[in-house]
């Protein structure tokens, strides 16, 4: 029952990619020579280089990173702002608190500490064999496992976990609703990664990027705590949803499955005990983890204004605290002898650069919109079509960023919308510049839309229909999660 991408959504693809390079030019030298007599020269230059990004986004025409390479480089040519001016956010602390963030995560995948967690879940006790509890479990791991690295990882982690599991499933062929069950499995654990992302201000680089833009523009910091006390109950919420929107639709009503349990406990025992590598790194992780959550509980505890909270924010920011952790993993040995660490150069220099890149240039394109007042003009035409203030608002950027989420990347989409939020926001632009952040990640209805959808979707278990019927379904619950629950809490 194996299929892989048809060849009309290959064709759609290319088609897709081509066109870039053709419109991008071209809406370039239309902006370009187009009579805009209220934009000043720099003001004009820069809507011209922003409708070429947002295009060569959109049909990721040329990676998404060498578009983010190009921002910087155009804006110099373009005479928009010196190289001094162009290339300083590539030093932002979010950049170092990418890259500590992403050497902690390699070392977790490294060292397989990820893999032990989910397997010591989905053998406990509670689980059993029983098709609802392992749907239930899986799912949860994907989760969990995504809050702290990347969603795609999650999923190339968890997904031939989600086959076996399948595999146990099959010993009649043509059974219906076996096949149901299979393609829940494989929807829970990319939509539970996607889900999860959203819970810590590194689960995503979605999440980060609209961080970044909020903190510059808007001058409103967000602690990892305050991200997680507002992200949190939404992805709780999702994942509730998820999971009995899936087991309804595609849950197997038997007991449990004969030999289930006994497979995922003979997978853990291969594992055998917790090696050197593991314990540093989960040392180094926990740490970190605590370095970031201890300002909210100081601000909790002793308040905002308090010396304490305000000395340890000042000297302990996020970024500072990744890079601890990171720096630790090279100085934890896992063989004295031979001179071994945790972490090495050679497997930390695999981290996702790309990504560091791509916001780069995001952020850099975002702040010359405001430097130059292109902004406040773009802003006071759409300010009648868009509303400005209030849910209306978060609601708007909501919709758009889970559409344009379908069409192009979770971090091209976060580029594109949230500074266009904050724009037209007025009092909700920090909750607004929230939820069009947040839905960002929420592209579940195409294979193309996410790495983690294209993951399962090469399974052959989810066929085309199914992932659209269900992944729309997701993205209405999502949008209306986010948006009630922001509305509650902020």
């Amino acid at each position: 029952m194996k299929e892989t991408i048809s060849r009309l959504e290959e064709r759609f693809e290319q088609v897709r990619r081509r066109s870039g390079l053709v419109i991008a030019p071209l809406v370039f030298l239309a902006v370009w020579y187009a009579p805009l007599p209220d934009l000043s020269e720099p003001a004009h230059a820069l809507a011209a280089l922003a409708s070429l990004v947002v295009v060569l986004w959109l049909t990721e025409a040329l990676p998404l990173y060498i578009t983010g390479l190009l921002v910087p480089v155009m804006l110099v040519v373009l005479g928009v702002a010196g190289p001094a001016k162009a290339f300083a956010p590539f030093a932002d602390p979010i950049m170092f608190l990418f890259i500590g963030a992403f050497v902690l995560a390699r070392s977790i995948q490294i060292h397989g500490l990820d893999r032990r967690f989910a397997y010591a879940v989905l053998t406990h006790r509670l689980v059993g064999g029983n098709p609802s509890r392992i749907m239930f479990a899986y799912g949860a791991v994907c989760l969990v496992v995504s809050m702290w690295i990347s969603n795609t990882a999650t999923t190339a982690m968890m997904f031939p976990i989600g086959l076996a599991i399948i595999s146990m499933l099959y010993s009649r062929e043509g059974d219906r609703s076996r096949e149901r069950y299979a393609t829940g499995i494989m929807l829970i654990c990319a939509f539970g990664a996607s889900i999860g992302g959203l819970a810590t201000p590194v689960g995503t680089p979605t999440n980060l990027i609209g961080i970044g833009f909020i903190e510059r523009q808007t001058g409103y910091h967000m602690p990892f705590f305050t991200w997680m006390s507002l992200a949190l109950p939404i992805v709780i919420a999702m994942f509730l949803f998820l999971f009995f929107y899936l087991n309804a639709t595609c849950g197997l009503r038997s007991e449990n499955v004969a030999g289930l349990e006994a497979m995922l406990r003979r997978e853990k025992e291969r594992l055998g005990p917790l090696s050197a590598g593991e314990r540093n790194t989960l040392l180094a992780f926990g740490i970190t983890v605590v370095l970031w959550v201890l300002p909210g509980v100081f601000a909790l505890t002793l308040g905002d204004d308090h010396p304490v909270t305000a000395g340890y924010n000042k000297r302990l920011p996020e970024s500072v605290a990744a890079l601890i952790g990171a720096v630790l993993l090279f100085f934890l040995p896992t063989d004295r002898v031979k001179g071994e660490y945790t972490m090495s150069l050679r497997r930390a220099v695999e981290i996702d650069w790309g990504v560091l890149a791509l916001y780069g240039g995001g952020i850099t394109l975002g702040q010359m919109v405001f430097e130059t007042r292109l902004a406040e003009t773009l802003g006071m035409r759409l300010s009648g079509v868009i509303p400005s203030d209030g849910v209306g608002l978060t609601a708007a950027a909501s919709v758009i960023a889970v559409v344009t989420s379908e069409l192009t990347s979770n971090v091209s989409s976060a580029n594109m919308i949230v500074p266009l939020v904050i724009v037209l926001a007025k009092h909700a632009g920090v909750q607004a510049a929230i939820a069009a952040t947040m839905a960002s990640s929420l592209g579940f209805m195409l294979p193309i839309s996410t790495p983690t959808n294209a993951i399962v979707y090469s399974s052959g278990y989810v066929p085309l229909t199914r992932m659209m019927r269900h992944g729309i379904v997701l993205d209405i619950a999502g949008f209306l999660i986010i948006v009630i629950g922001l509305s509650l809490m902020l």
